[in-house]
């Protein structure tokens, strides 16, 4: 894992120098995401503050593949009221990225918020074992940093927040378990 952590590290320090921060548009992802084994549970480590989850502790998030290569997620947590919250909605790959943007839309209410063609989940850090991921959107509203326990390790940590700082992500806002 120490091996991961130090190439995430000189990756971020390389794309900090060539002046990355300033650079918002386009926002990378990683090359390609087998959503096979992408499959399964997230648990939130880290998010942006955003409405639909004003209330949540504990989120997480679980993909499950469907038979026409999407995938139906399910994202729950527990309100600030004690009360299990769950919405369920169908990830899209995106054409030609990879498998790491997807187009996630929800029913209810959320049906009704557009999702851009491009997408609006995109993978931009995934760890090779799948055991972390870091999700954004290209306009740095929404970010959340994943991963398949209910911690991450500090320095994988902090190592995701510098690439997010980067990126252009307002890491500061961010909201931790």
């Amino acid at each position: 894992m120490q091996k991961h952590v130090l190439n995430l590290a000189v990756a971020l320090a390389a794309f900090c120098l060539v002046g990355g921060r300033h650079r918002l548009s386009p926002l990378p992802t990683v090359p390609c995401v087998d959503l096979c084994r992408y499959a399964g549970t997230w648990h939130e480590i880290a998010r942006l503050p955003n409405l639909f989850q004003a209330s949540c502790v504990g989120s997480q998030a679980r993909y499950e593949p469907r038979p026409d290569g999407s995938l139906t997620v399910v994202n729950s947590c527990v309100t600030g009221r004690g009360r299990c919250r769950e919405v369920v909605g169908r990830a899209e790959r995106v054409p030609g990225s990879g498998n790491a943007r997807l187009r996630v839309k929800f029913g209810g209410l959320a049906a009704l918020v557009p999702v851009p063609r491009e997408g609006n989940y995109w993978i931009i850090a995934l760890d090779a074992d799948y055991e972390w991921a870091m999700v954004g959107t290209p306009d740095r509203r929404f970010l959340w940093i994943l991963a398949r326990d209910r911690c991450l390790p500090p320095e994988v940590f902090a190592s995701l927040v510098g690439q997010a700082r980067c990126l252009g992500f307002d890491v500061d806002r961010l909201v931790t378990r």
